[in-house]
Order: C-alpha cells, then sequence, then structure tokens
C-alpha cells in the first residue's frame, strides 16, 4: 500500500485528533517476554509513540485504543485515512471489531484483528489511505485462513504498531530496532 492523498471529491469523517487520543496507552512486546519499551502520551498535535525498540524475544511497540463504549458504524464509509509522521517505517494499522453472535470468528480462541502496512515518509506527513477492502483478518500475526468478511458496522478498538512482522504471516521489511518517534496526528474515515 502506498501513502496517497485521498480526492478532494471525497468526503471525509474525522474520528480521533488531539486530545482525542488521550486515553490510548501502549502495549508492547514485553507482555510476552519482549524488552522493547515505548509508551504513548497525547499532546493537541496528536499522540505521540516514543522509545525504544529491540528485535530479539519479540520486536514489537504499539499505542491501542481503549475499547470504545459505542462502536463506530462506519458501514457508510469505503475506509480510513490516518495521517501519521512514521520515520519512514513501515506501521500496522489493526482494526477490532465487537463479536457478533452467529460470526464464525467465534470458532476462534482469541481475537482477531483487522489489519494493513501502513508506509510511511521519511520526513514530514504521510496521509495514507487504508481501504476496508484491503484489511486482512490476523491473530497475533498469523492469518486467519476462515472465510471471514471485514464488518464495518462494530469497530471498537484501534491500534498502530512497528513490528517485525508485516502482513499476517509475512515480516516486515522496513523492520527498525532502536530508538523510536511517531506521531498520528488523526484516523478518519472517507466515503
Amino acid at each position: 500500500m502506498i501513502p496517497e492523498s485521498p480526492p478532494t471529491e471525497i468526503s471525509i469523517t474525522p474520528l480521533i485528533k488531539g486530545s482525542e487520543f488521550s486515553d490510548w496507552k501502549s502495549l508492547n512486546d514485553s507482555i510476552m517476554g519482549g524488552s522493547s519499551h515505548a509508551s504513548c502520551r497525547f499532546s493537541e498535535k496528536g499522540l505521540f509513540l516514543e522509545g525504544n525498540l529491540v528485535e530479539e524475544g519479540g520486536g514489537f511497540v504499539s499505542c491501542r485504543s481503549p475499547i470504545f463504549n459505542k462502536p463506530f458504524d462506519l458501514s457508510k464509509h469505503s475506509g480510513l485515512i490516518v495521517d501519521v509522521e512514521g520515520e519512514g517505517r513501515t506501521l500496522k494499522f489493526a482494526i477490532a471489531c465487537e463479536k457478533k453472535p452467529l460470526s464464525l470468528s467465534n470458532l476462534l480462541k482469541g481475537d482477531i484483528r483487522w489489519v494493513a502496512s501502513i508506509p510511511t515518509k521519511k520526513n514530514g506527513v504521510s496521509r495514507v489511505k487504508i481501504p476496508f477492502k484491503d484489511l486482512e483478518p490476523a491473530r497475533r500475526a498469523k492469518p486467519v485462513r476462515l472465510p471471514l468478511t471485514f464488518d464495518p458496522t462494530c469497530i471498537n478498538r484501534f491500534q498502530l504498531l512497528h513490528s517485525k512482522f508485516g502482513q499476517p504471516g509475512k515480516m516486515n521489511l522496513e523492520f527498525s530496532a532502536g530508538p523510536i518517534k511517531i506521531l498520528i496526528k488523526s484516523i478518519s474515515a472517507y466515503l
């Protein structure tokens, strides 16, 4: 997926920006024995993910939203737009959806995340378009082989990661260990 500016004729609905990131928390590979450390802090500019990334023993840092009290229903939209300063890294954006009673996803242990890789420019803001049709289901960075379809009516969490794993079951060829400082400026939906 290549960062692109959305055409001006599409309609954009802002979802999260600036201080609206105040409840986001870090989730790093230390939960599985890794040594990476990063924290999230918000400002009027957006959400900063800052720390140090260590590949051995895990290889990821992230910030994620709380579970939304009222899930987003983005069924009238085609996807998301993320404005991010990403240091030229290929990041991963993950979406969680509220489970529905008769969903095939209920057959799996653990939660499914719908993911997309988002490349960024070395300097400045990258405006990355993530079409819902391009999202892939994953469980702990592994592909989900069930015939699932993304449901934009029940989005209840967002997460931004820099990980040695890219798309489900694949390595992130742009992974870079060491100091990291990323700024998520905003998340919007587009028609």
